[in-house]
């Protein structure tokens, strides 16, 4: 009866598994199909393995211009949150009084208000910085980098607090009375001993920077400026759609992606539970 139990689980975690790859599988088959093929039957195997269409997508992508422009926004972000969060955080754990606890607060309340309810009336601020402070804030890198700082500067905060409650005083003390300024005590004492939920935070802020559709579709209207998944929007037009080159282009987007987190994917399961437990 028991292994029976466990054959029926190990039957569906296989039955879920091929469901989730599902719209992966659609994706990579019908990248290798001309039109014909794509519409007879979108689910069977390709009748060739021919590379013309991730051609074709990457040159109306201008792949390797929009895979720099990925490249600089992304990790620029990423740096820049986890500098900031983790200066932040240390700081809301050490002072201890009421003004902190709300400071924190604020940060992780922040964490419940969907984009989408922002997003109007910050593309108007942010015009009128550009406008009356002349300032550009709107379709450029920079901006765009400005506001992915402060959307994902909440989760981080929440993050690195979790984690540096867990630190002892005691060698932050210690490194005081040896001389050690406030700015050396971080640098030198309490930021190395971030390792595990900085790579964790880097990680998600990168995933999250990469993939992110919405407010670069926002902020950059140059053609020169957009980002990866921008690009993908040559493939859908008015009228027609050119399946075959937009799930090549696709596959092209997700491809950095999913090797980056490959690699990084025992990180996030560590760094999260450390950050979110202590």
């Amino acid at each position: 009866m028991k292994r029976t139990g466990k054959l029926i689980s190990a039957v569906l975690l296989v039955v879920f598994a091929l469901i989730f790859l599902s719209p992966i599988y659609i994706m990579l088959v019908n990248s290798f199909k001309d039109r014909a093929e794509l519409y007879e039957n979108a689910l069977a195997l390709p009748n060739s393995f021919s590379f013309q269409y991730y051609a074709k997508a990457m040159s109306k992508m201008n792949f390797f211009t929009v895979l720099g422009n990925s490249l600089y926004v992304t990790v620029i972000t990423a740096v820049i949150v986890v500098i900031l969060a983790s200066m932040t955080a240390w700081m809301l754990v050490r002072t201890e009084n009421k003004l902190s606890k709300i400071i924190f607060m604020i940060f992780v309340s922040t964490m419940l208000i969907p984009f989408q309810t922002l997003m109007m009336p910050l593309m108007q601020v942010m015009d009128w910085i550009r406008t009356y402070l002349h300032i550009p804030m709107l379709n450029t890198h920079e901006g765009l980098i400005f506001m992915n700082v402060g959307f994902h500067a909440s989760i981080a905060v929440f993050l690195y607090h979790g984690f540096i409650k867990s630190i002892p005083i005691a060698l932050e003390e210690a490194a005081t009375l040896d001389g050690c300024s406030k700015f050396g005590v971080f640098w030198r004492i309490v930021f190395p001993m971030l390792k595990t939920i900085t790579i964790t935070v880097a990680i998600l802020d990168i995933i999250a920077t990469w993939n992110d559709y919405l407010l670069p579709s926002l902020a950059l209207s140059d053609k020169g400026l957009r980002t990866i998944p921008l690009s993908t929007f040559y493939f859908f037009g008015e009228f027609t759609i050119v399946w075959n080159q937009a799930m090549a282009g696709l596959t092209l987007t997700i491809i950095p992606i999913v090797i980056f987190y490959a690699f990084a994917q025992k990180y996030i399961i560590k760094g999260i539970a450390a950050g979110a437990v202590k």
